[in-house]
Parts: structure tokens; sequence; C-alpha cells
């Protein structure tokens, strides 16, 4: 077992580190909020004063923070993380779990190479349900001798971990799961919506199209339209689940990479605008998939229009 510094405690964080406990690992974490630290301790987690505090003897140091900004701050800025680690007669493992820009991904690990210290991109997939439950899927991007350090800490979090590439290809992968995620919830929430105004019973829509040519995890794991599939969040009022907000972060950030690589996303462009929109309108604290009920409030433009 692994002593490991946890640094973000919040809605991912929070149920990550303490599967980290489950699992045997000595984990000692650190958050700004008062709540997300007295949660922790309430889980069996050892609390830190600070990030640095957090880092200090341990052999594993793991982030979950909410941009690219925090990340560089964190590690490279006020936090020092790097410096820090570098410093330690641990020299631990550095492992990144935010989704960022791959610039800043990439931005880190250089840093941390030339302290002489590995470090790994590793976002996930699968929400606050997956964080809970463990079952979270792991982008890793870094290096194979990084990665064969890091498996067995992140295998108490999660059930599927794959190496995508070198450094930043873990944040690469996560962009074009979020654009492809998004862009799949809106395609689904259009067909259900079409389906009311046609008369279509929505059960039967499901049953037919979660095993046809439609299916997605959109469909037949989170469907959008309440009562189909009892545990999405569409039947909890939306509440997340992964928050309105954050999908459209990560497809902005999506749109910025495909702007820097001149590749072609017109519906992940359009997503983008939908997303952008529906936050505006006051919805980003719901869950993503509240991109139904919202489409539901809209007028169609006249054709031609």
């Amino acid at each position: 077992m692994a002593r490991i510094g946890f640094i973000g405690l919040g809605n991912m964080g929070g149920p990550m580190a303490a599967n980290l406990l489950k699992a045997g690992h000595a984990v000692r974490g650190y958050d700004r909020s008062d709540a997300a630290l007295t949660a922790f301790r309430d889980a069996g987690g050892a609390v830190a004063g600070s990030a640095s505090e957090a880092a200090s003897e341990a052999e594993v140091l793991i982030t979950m923070l909410p941009a690219g900004a925090h990340v560089r701050e964190v590690w490279l800025h006020q936090g020092g993380l790097i410096e820090a680690a570098a410093a330690s007669g641990t020299k631990p493992l550095l492992i990144d779990c935010s989704t960022i820009d791959v610039a800043s991904a990439r931005a880190v690990a250089e840093a941390a190479e030339a302290a002489g210290l590995a470090m790994l991109d590793a976002p996930v997939s699968g929400g606050t349900v997956g964080a809970a439950a463990g079952t979270l899927t792991f982008m890793v991007g870094g290096t194979e001798a990084g990665f064969a350090r890091a498996e067995p800490v992140l295998r108490g979090m999660g059930k599927t971990i794959v190496l995508a590439g070198g450094p930043g290809a873990g944040q690469a992968a996560k962009i074009c799961n979020n654009m492809m995620l998004a862009i799949t919830m809106i395609g689904v929430s259009e067909g259900f919506l079409l389906a009311q105004r046609l008369g279509l019973d929505w059960d039967k829509l499901w049953a037919i199209t979660s095993t046809a040519t439609a299916q997605s995890w959109a469909l037949s794991s989170y469907c959008p339209a309440p009562g189909v599939v009892p545990t999405a969040p569409s039947n909890r009022d939306y509440a997340p689940g992964f928050m309105a907000a954050l999908m459209l972060k990560d497809v902005n950030l999506s749109q910025a990479a495909a702007e820097a690589t001149g590749t072609p996303t017109p519906l992940g462009a359009h997503a983008a605008a939908l997303y952008r929109q529906l936050v505006e309108a006051g919805e980003g604290a719901r869950d993503f998939s509240v991109i139904f009920r919202w489409l539901d409030g809209q007028a169609r433009a006249p054709a031609g229009g």
C-alpha cells in the first residue's frame, strides 16, 4: 500500500480519495473547502493544512482540480508541488486527474521531467457515480514506466485504466470523448423530443433504439427523457452527475484543440454553442443531460428563416 497525497477533494476528488482509503492506502488530503475536508476526515483520511503538507512524505501525489490554470498554479507556481516533490526524499510519482488543455498537461509534465520526476495526466470518465463506485475510466498520458507505477493506485479508483500515449495523450483522449458525448446527448434529446411530438411512447422508443443502430451510452444508460432509465439524472430533476458547466468547459477545450490543429468539428462547435446557451440560461449546475429539458422549451425556427 502507498502513502498518497491528494489535492482537490470536491465532487470527484472526495469519493476518489475515499476509495483509495478503502483500498488500504494511507491518504493525506487537502482542499480549500472546509466541508470537503470534513467529509474526507469522516471517511478516515488525514487532513493536511496545505497542498505542500499533503505532498510531504507522499509516494504518490494526485491532483483533481477544476481547470488548467489551477493545475499550473498548484504544480508550477505558488503551490510549487513539483519543487516540493523534487526536494522530498520519496521522489513521488505525480498524477493529475483534472480535465485540462493538452498544452498545460504537457507543460507540467516537462517541468516534472526536468526535476527528475515522472508525471502522468490521467483524466477520468464516469462522473460522480463512477467516482463513488470506484468504476471510473482513466485515460492516461505519460511513460510506460510511470504508468506501471500508477496502475495499482488507479485500480483503487477505477475499472478501466488505459495508457493512451505520451504526455498529454490522456487529456487528448478525454477531450475527444467528451466532445462525442456532448454531440450524442444532444442527438438523443432531439430524437426523444421528436418522438413525443409524434405521439410515440418513450419506453417503446427506448426498447427499439437501445438495441438498434441509434444505441449509445447516452441513450441506454443515461437517457435524458425522464422515466425511461430509472438511474439516470433525468429522474432526479437532473441533479449531477456531470454538470452542464463542466461539459461546456470540456467542449470548449475540444474546440480550442480543433482550431489549433485545423480540424473540422462542425457538430462539436454546434454542441458548444448549445451548451453555452444552456449555461447562460442558468442550468450550469444541473446534469448535462438537462439539455433535453432546455431544448423542449425552445421554439423551432420557421422553415427558411
